[in-house]
Order: C-alpha cells, then structure tokens, then sequence
C-alpha cells in the first residue's frame, strides 16, 4: 500500500463541510461560517477557502447569496444525498461480527475497462478498480467490484479499504446526487465464486449501480451475492 498523500486544503474543507451537512449539524437554510472564520479553523488562505464554497456552490450543495453569506441550498439539497447502503452496518445489523479484505486493486484506463463498465464512463482517462470481500462472522457474503473516475476522486487509489468503507469514503468526499441500480438473477462466474466459496455457475444474485456527482458518474459497483444464502429487504413508507 503507498503512502497517502495528503489531500489538498481545499478538497479537505469540502470534506469537512460535506460531513457536517451529512451529520445534520448543518441543516438546509442555514448559514455557514464565513471565509475569515474558515480559513483561521483550517490554517489556509482565504482563496483556498473560497475555491471550497465555489465548488461545493457549483455543485448546488451551498447557495451563496450577495451580502448575506453562504447557505446550505434548499432547493438541491434533497437531490444532492441520495442513500448509499453500507454493507458494513447491515451486516453488523444481524449481530455478526464484519470485516473486509481487499483481494484486488489497480489503476486502469478507460479502454481496459470491461464492457460493463466502459458504457458507464464515456469519457474518463483513468479509473481506479478495486475488489474486496465483506464477511459476517468470517463467511463471505459479498464480493464487491467498484470502479471510480480518479478525475474527480484522485485520492480513492491511496485508502486502505481494508480499514474504511468504499461507500462512506465517496460519501465523504463529494456529494452524490442521483443513481440508478438494478438486481439481476445471474450464475455466479467462476472468479467471483471463488471468494464466495461457492460453486461456479450456482444461482447468484448481483446488484448493479452507478452514481452520480454532478453531472458525471463517480462511481460503477457490481457486488455479488450467493443467491443461497442471501436476500435484500427493506422497508416501504
């Protein structure tokens, strides 16, 4: 694993607002501090903070407005976070202990890209591929395929995934505005049923998904379930 550079100033005051909006500490309409007072709580100039408020404004996260200040937006603000689930919490839900394991990762431009995935980002130069297996109580119950535009996330390729979620980091750096996801009924290819530890070609259930930031999608995931022991839920209304 290298070493993690340290992300720039600015995209770490955008972390930090985006977190603050996420968390509810900052709810839509309400006003957040001024550039003075972000740039002594983050030690940086006063430009670096205001590329922060331009991108996140650009992004209709914050609504500036002439003579008052900056806002969280209103009328963006229920588009801009959509629900990413977190295998983590739902395993960790049914009383099981979690952890995960990275079984592959790389660099990779857009032509090496499967066909999957190729559709889905149109005119990316460099993505970040990575495999990992989530376990509950050390049984693997899903395998997870995510590919990310490392234009918009240059940083994704240094985490340890060990360690931190794919959804929750994405979450924490950009905002996620819409997405589209669908289940198929598929056999399970014999790589991916490798880490499943089940049997090539068995019933297999995948849920398939893209997500947006802006207008551009961030992230492609494919994650791969045993269709035996397996299900999805929820809950309507």
């Amino acid at each position: 694993m290298p070493n993690t550079p340290k992300p720039p100033a600015y995209q770490r005051i955008k972390s930090a607002i985006l977190a603050k909006i996420h968390a509810g500490q900052w709810a839509v309409g309400s006003a957040i501090p001024t550039e003075m007072a972000l740039s002594r709580e983050f030690g940086v100039a006063r430009m670096t903070v205001n590329r922060a408020l331009k991108e996140l404004t650009d992004e209709q996260v914050l609504e500036r407005r002439q003579g008052s200040g900056t806002f969280v937006a209103q009328q963006q603000f229920n588009q801009t976070f959509i629900t990413v689930r977190n295998i983590a919490h739902d395993i960790e839900s049914t009383g099981k202990r979690y952890h995960a394991k990275v079984v592959s990762q790389l660099a990779l431009p857009h032509s090496d890209l499967p066909p999957s995935a190729r559709a889905v980002f149109h005119d990316t130069q460099r993505l970040y591929k990575v495999e990992i297996v989530h376990f509950g109580n050390d049984k693997p119950l899903q395998f997870e395929r995510r590919f990310v535009d490392l234009a918009i996330i240059p940083a994704f390729e240094y985490q340890d995934f060990n360690k931190i979620n794919t959804s929750d980091y994405l979450i924490s750096q950009v905002p996620l505005v819409r997405g589209h996801y669908f289940i198929e009924a598929k056999p399970c290819p014999p790589d991916v049923a490798t880490f499943l530890s089940c049997q090539p070609n068995s019933p297999a259930l995948r849920l398939s998904r893209y997500t947006y930031s802006g207008d551009k999608v961030v992230t492609f995931v494919q994650m791969w379930h045993d269709g035996a022991t397996f299900r999805f839920d929820g809950e309507l209304g």
